[in-house]
């Protein structure tokens, strides 16, 4: 936990997933050997930069394999890029349509709330 930066109930489920091999015991603590402590910081890394579990789990048996293809690799990145460039464009269409209302909201000069009814007319839809 200390060498990596992550905290245990982390590590742990990363163990019980598969991701992190259960380590040998050594009275109350886990001993992780060097390449376990790689693992657990590849993980945490392509954790840190959202990809999901299971593009985490191709990566390592890329990297594990021995045959780390870069192609495929680069496919794995590409696609979770775009899904990232998908993700920021949503939250731009929110944040206007957020900021809008709450300009409208303090401008005070229409009746109602627009925030309130921007949530009714999107519920309607």
């Amino acid at each position: 936990s200390q060498r990596t930066g992550c905290n245990i109930e982390t590590i742990r489920y990363y163990e019980r997933i598969g991701v992190l091999p259960v380590p040998l015991r050594r009275g109350r603590y886990r001993a992780y050997c060097p390449s376990d402590v790689r693992r657990l910081s590849f993980v945490r890394r392509a954790r840190e930069l959202g990809f999901p579990i299971d593009a985490v789990r191709a990566l390592l048996a890329l990297a594990d394999g021995g045959v780390a293809s870069c192609a495929q690799a680069r496919d794995l990145a590409s696609k979770h890029l775009r899904d990232i460039r998908l993700k920021i464009a949503d939250l731009r269409r929110m944040e206007q349509v957020l900021g809008d209302t709450v300009a409208a909201c303090e401008a005070g000069d229409t009746l109602g709330c627009p925030l309130l009814e921007t949530l009714c007319t999107a519920e309607a839809r």
